[in-house]
């Protein structure tokens, strides 16, 4: 008689987590206690520790096996990092391009890899949006510009909406027609800002401004800013205000997220925001809409719509751009891809 073979051991499947990264960064930073969360935050930018912060605000009841799941997983990124030594550059590089986008990443390398002196301008990102325009209040346009070129678009707008409509226009012309500064420039400023001179320059300018960055401010500003502003600028240079415009994220361009994207997005809006966004907006997008939706639910969206009267613009306005703002949030959390920009049809 043949001998009886020993069942092979049972191979355990490594935990999953089915939490958004932000949350996984929360839940990882609550493990390491008070003080090593403390120190990692210190490494962090404003918007991230904001993010991470109010994460952890809201996570509640997290199971064992999530928490288990997460510092599996951070386990597993550690051990394939191979940046230590050689070919630091090139490491940091593709890190940043990676987890923050080609766009943001370039500023950051910059001032990590070419030695950037932006100390005063970083502190501005930790101050509330009317602190910093009161600060830049008085200074030269291009001073302000370049502010405002230099901060996150969602913090520049709001910087913005504390300046007067001329001054508005004036500052996001210079935006949107700033190419490079040079570190000379940006050594000033931060001698405005601080009060003091340090550190070296490097001897390469400094990619800031342009039309895409004007229009991600754009995109961040209320509506009836937004369209007094782009109005002003057409009438002073309309090709400028052209192509700011067709780089704009827009309602109409949420026909080119992907279908997974528009499930995501629905589940964070309410049915009345929706159905009055939707009454300014053409068949494409609403039947992409309803194809994201089961049956009944669609059935149910066409019925509202239908039954819903005339709804004032100003109205449609506020809803769809509070449904971008969702939007925009989610893909800055990396739970959507939006699409590309292109001009609003109303």
């Amino acid at each position: 008689m043949a001998e009886a073979q020993a069942p092979a051991p049972a191979t355990q499947d490594k935990p999953s987590s089915n939490l958004t990264k932000v949350d996984q960064a929360a839940v990882l930073l609550m493990t390491l206690g008070e003080g090593d969360a403390a120190e990692v935050l210190k490494h962090m930018g404003p918007k991230e520790v904001q993010r991470i912060g109010t994460a952890m605000s809201s996570l509640t009841n997290i199971e064992q096996h999530e928490v288990e799941a997460v510092l599996s997983g951070f386990l597993d990124e550690v051990r394939t990092l191979t940046g230590l030594g050689m070919g630091a550059d090139s490491y940091i590089r593709n890190m940043l391009v990676t987890a923050l986008g080609e766009d943001k990443a370039n500023g950051l390398i910059d001032r990590i890899l070419l030695g950037g002196n932006t100390t005063g301008l970083d502190t501005l990102k930790w101050m509330e949006a009317r602190s910093v325009a009161d600060i830049i209040r008085n200074e030269h346009p291009q001073i302000q510009a370049i502010v405002i070129a230099y901060l996150d678009p969602d913090q520049s707008a709001e910087i913005m909406s504390y300046f007067q409509d001329k001054v508005r226009l004036d500052i996001m012309m210079r935006v949107a027609a700033l190419d490079t500064v040079q570190p000379s420039a940006l050594q000033e400023l931060n001698d405005i800002l601080e009060k003091q001179f340090s550190g070296n320059a490097s001897s390469q300018t400094k990619a800031m401004g342009g039309y895409k960055v004007a229009a991600e401010i754009m995109n961040n500003l209320d509506s009836s800013i937004e369209a007094d502003l782009m109005e002003s600028i057409k009438e002073s240079d309309e090709d400028m205000g052209n192509q700011i415009q067709d780089l704009m994220f827009v309602f109409d361009n949420l026909k080119d997220v992907d279908d997974r994207g528009i499930q995501v997005l629905l589940r964070e809006v309410s049915s009345e925001s929706l159905i009055v966004a939707l009454k300014g907006s053409d068949e494409v997008l609403k039947e992409k809409i309803f194809k994201n939706m089961s049956k009944r639910a669609a059935e149910l969206l066409r019925d509202d719509l239908e039954a819903k009267g005339p709804v004032r613009v100003s109205e449609v306005e506020a809803a769809q751009k509070e449904i971008l703002t969702i939007a925009r949030r989610m893909a800055d959390a990396g739970e959507i891809m939006l699409g590309g920009g292109g001009e609003q049809m109303m």
